[in-house]
């Protein structure tokens, strides 16, 4: 599965995990994530992470260190870099400056899956249901209520695939089956965009998201994230990455004309426009009509092969909730930094997590705690992580490091997130090496001399891993 090779620049900005080509904050390869891993019908398979646990043999701490040298050694590197490899068990086979803090782009999104499916129930759904509220005048009120699902369709249920899995054109049809039953016909429409509070977007993201090209909001209910799609763009692969299009600054409310829209082909009578609102507080009705996201463990899938940004800060934000932090962006940082820590997963002193997503400027962390994360997802002990460990990009099949082996070697054998920023190109992931066993990697580099000549580096450092 080859990248992408198209190009998309914004004035001092590159786009991210462009794979082979450029850097830049999110993917130009595709995704395949649906109800049944994609891949599968490739030629080649992935190998199983965690398989083999007893057939580990430590890494050659030579051939290691000759690796690194080798990367050091490479046009375009520079000095600004850190890398290490390690045994399954943690046990450091090379490295050079593992513990010194650098911008690690996207590779910050595996502390927050690693946090959010630690702390969250993986096969769990997130809902998008209707309320009738009688109480609102003249006219019943129907309000729509949404818990982070930003990945609606606006048609039906598409159960094919992770975007799009819950329709609103099915929660329409459904709701209106249900106000016929009670003799109703013509409603106003609320949406209510409460869950996650004032506080939508991390502070000094836009500096990284010009024209809200890579960021949406967190929202309580989006259609596709609010992507501004033509109808050439609806016939793409809705999992697909590298949709570069300005969101909708009002996901939700979009979201809601949708559904208003989708209720009047099944011909309920909308009053008005769709308003802010919410159900009365003291009122608990049943809800006429629900649809149901993706699991959780798909939607981290799609994340992180995607490097979605949206995606990345939703899982924050849900695991505040979910530890009863604040529900803002801060609390979502203090949400991902308490997991680890309870997992043994210190950042260290001066170690700053400025996003749950990596494109906030600011953040900075070492490639030993990238390595720690990716030790803790394939140890045997933390079976929560299995998302996490499975759910990267794999090279040579899909997501965006698709295309970023050198030869063959590494295609279906190594797991990654990648990451890029401006001045920024790093990796983390998990190899399955061919002699049987598992190591565990990460690398970043800042201030490139040339960003192209780094990429291509990281790239032939990670293919060279399986032979370890």
């Amino acid at each position: 599965m080859a990248a992408a090779t198209v190009i998309v620049v914004f004035a001092g900005y590159l786009v991210a995990d462009a794979t082979d080509v450029i850097p830049g904050p999110l993917t130009l390869a595709g995704s395949a994530v649906g109800t049944g891993p994609r891949y599968r019908t490739e030629a080649l398979a992935p190998a199983v992470v965690g398989a083999d646990l007893e057939s580990d043999t430590p890494v050659d701490a030579s051939a290691a260190q000759r690796v690194i040298d080798g990367f050091a050694a490479s046009p375009g590197v520079g000095g600004d870099y850190s890398v290490v490899i390690a045994n399954r068990d943690g046990s450091v086979a090379a490295e050079h400056a593992q513990g010194t803090l650098r911008q690690p782009a996207s590779t910050l999104k595996t502390l927050t899956a690693a946090a959010a499916a630690l702390s969250l129930d993986m096969g769990s759904t997130l809902t998008t249901s209707t309320y009738l509220d009688r109480s609102a005048g003249p006219d019943p009120r129907l309000v729509l209520q949404g818990h982070g699902d930003m990945l609606l369709g606006s048609g039906d249920c598409d159960l094919s695939h992770v975007n799009g899995r819950a329709g609103l054109g099915t929660l329409a049809k459904e709701t209106s089956q249900a106000l016929r039953a009670g003799s109703i016909g013509k409603v106003s429409l609320a949406y209510d965009p409460g869950f996650f509070g004032p506080e939508r977007s991390p502070q000094g993201i836009d500096e990284n998201n010009p024209g809200g090209v890579y960021f949406t909001p967190t929202s309580t209910l989006a259609v596709d994230e609010g992507r501004m799609r033509s109808d050439a763009d609806r016939s793409a692969d809705p999992d697909g990455g590298g949709v570069y299009l300005s969101h909708d600054q009002d996901p939700e409310m979009r979201a809601a004309d949708t559904f208003a829209q989708r209720l009047a082909e099944e011909g309920i009578t909308v009053v008005g426009d769709p308003a802010v609102g919410q159900l009365p507080a003291t009122s608990k009705p049943k809800s006429l009509a629900s649809v149901e996201s993706a699991p959780l463990g798909q939607l981290m899938a799609y994340m992180l092969r995607n490097s979605d940004n949206s995606l990345a800060e939703l899982f924050g934000r849900l695991t505040a909730v979910k530890l009863g932090k604040e529900n803002s962006p801060r609390g979502a940082v203090q949400a991902v930094q308490e997991a680890l820590g309870r997992e043994g997963v210190n950042l260290g002193d001066g170690a700053r997590m400025a996003d749950c997503s990596g494109l906030t400027p600011g953040s900075l962390v070492s490639v030993a705690t990238l390595a720690a994360i990716q030790r803790l997802a394939c140890d045997g002990r933390h079976g929560r992580l299995a998302p996490l460990a499975e759910g990267m990009a794999v090279v040579g099949l899909v997501g965006t490091a698709a295309g970023r082996g050198k030869g063959s070697d590494p295609n279906g054998l190594v797991r990654v997130k990648t990451g890029s920023l401006d001045q920024v190109t790093a990796m983390a992931g998990n190899v399955s090496r061919m002699g049987g066993g598992l190591l565990v990697f990460s690398v970043i580099v800042n201030n490139p001399g040339d960003m192209g000549g780094a990429v291509q580096a990281v790239n032939t450092l990670m293919s060279a891993l399986p032979k370890l």
